[in-house]
């Protein structure tokens, strides 16, 4: 692992400016609306089971996807088409087997089964648009499956609905239990990933006493139905941290907010914070400074998400989106500590991203994984004790 700090700035080359502070040795795929599905220029249908299994697996086991459902769903998909209908059957075993353990008042057995079914339904529609209704219908019941294991996590979860534009930013709102008025971290999804999906991440952060509110922003899950994804993520946050301030109840200290970001979270989070400075503190793991400079890297499959949740017509729209989604003059603004974390084996974001990154901010450390891939899942248990210890040292 390679750590890089960067106050003060310095004129040095390639792999991130500011003082080495440490580098040793370390062990260790890429993440990932619109009318019609994604039809991307140069895709071999054939091949986009291998592509998934390849870029997905670490991921999802990271996230709670048994290893066993996920080798023998891939195994059994020989077409790209039943990737959504396969997983859709995954999730049902499971969501009988929490209905089962529900009628038998078997709480802590349903929960479980309940979130792996929902963790089934929305890798079922992750990047897969083959079907637009089942799509629509596997990203509903991942909510709402979800949705009712909420009161019964430990701890519980709270959904909030923070209005935002006609519609809302939908949240699941978690305390530790034992704290009185904890920090607050903001969990930012990314291109493809969902509030649903990050149950692991905020027990890193409820372990360690901090309130974790995890949302769908412009784009992400709830909301790609309402929203195309946006790069100007401050009016995201700061009409969100307004509402939360005219709460009185939530039991959190809004005085000491940080931010996660995830891939394309991590572009989000940054631009936020530079306008922002409620937010005190903010992670940015395996982000693109630039996506359009990433674009002709990009496997087909994400290029085909890319296409949906920017509601692009195709791929030529999308890509030329794709060069508005960047921090270009922005990371000079940031002022916060700003943690970026990143695995040189990233397949879909490469490290020379992450080194302008931290480079350009003020207040930066770069954490540079040798052997990570794009969010460092096949290391989670290094990458994620390292962002959840930083931002609790800096929040108090």
């Amino acid at each position: 692992m390679t750590i890089k700090a960067n106050p003060p700035p310095r004129t040095s080359p390639a792999r991130g400016e500011g003082e080495n502070l440490q580098s040793s040795p370390a062990r260790g795929d890429g993440e990932t609306h619109q009318s019609s599905p994604a039809k991307v220029e140069g895709d071999v249908p054939s091949n986009r089971v291998q592509v998934a299994a390849h870029h997905w697996r670490a991921r999802f086991v990271a996230n709670g996807i048994d290893v066993n459902d996920f080798d023998t769903t891939v195994g059994k998909t020989m077409e790209w088409k039943g990737w959504g209908p396969n997983w859709r059957a995954v999730g049902e075993v499971h969501e009988a087997l929490g209905l089962d353990a529900e009628q038998h008042d078997r709480t802590v057995s349903a929960t479980a089964a309940y979130q792996r079914a929902a963790w089934c339904y929305h890798l079922g529609k992750f990047l897969w648009f083959e079907d637009l209704r089942l799509h629509g219908e596997l990203r509903d019941r991942a909510v709402s499956v979800y949705g009712k294991t909420l009161p019964h996590l430990d701890p519980p979860a709270e959904r909030l609905e923070i209005p935002f534009e006609g519609h809302v930013i939908p949240g699941h709102l978690r305390r530790p239990r034992d704290a009185r008025r904890p920090p607050l971290i903001l969990i930012v999804p990314g291109l493809d990933s969902s509030k649903e999906e990050l149950f692991a991440i905020e027990e890193e952060f409820l372990r360690r006493g901090l309130a974790t509110l995890t949302i769908d922003g412009p784009g992400q899950s709830e909301n790609s139905v309402h929203f195309p994804i946006r790069v100007n993520w401050e009016s995201v946050i700061t009409p969100l941290i307004d509402d939360l301030e005219r709460r009185h109840d939530l039991g959190v200290d809004l005085n000491r907010i940080g931010l996660m970001g995830i891939s394309m979270g991590a572009i989000y989070g940054p631009r936020a914070a530079a306008y922002e400075t409620r937010l005190l503190a903010v992670v940015g793991l395996s982000g693109p400074y630039n996506l359009g400079e990433c674009w002709d890297a990009i496997n087909p499959l994400t290029k085909g998400g890319y296409i949906f949740y920017t509601k692009s017509a195709d791929e030529a729209e999308a890509k030329r989106k794709a060069y508005t989604l960047n921090l270009e003059g922005i990371l000079d603004k940031i002022t916060q500590p700003l943690l970026v974390i990143h695995g040189a084996r990233d397949g879909l974001f490469p490290p020379a991203q992450a080194e302008r990154i931290a480079r350009e901010a003020r207040n930066a450390t770069l954490v540079m994984y040798p052997d990570g891939n794009h969010v460092c899942n096949n290391i989670a248990y290094k990458y994620r004790p390292l962002m959840a210890d930083w931002l609790k040292e800096r929040l108090g």
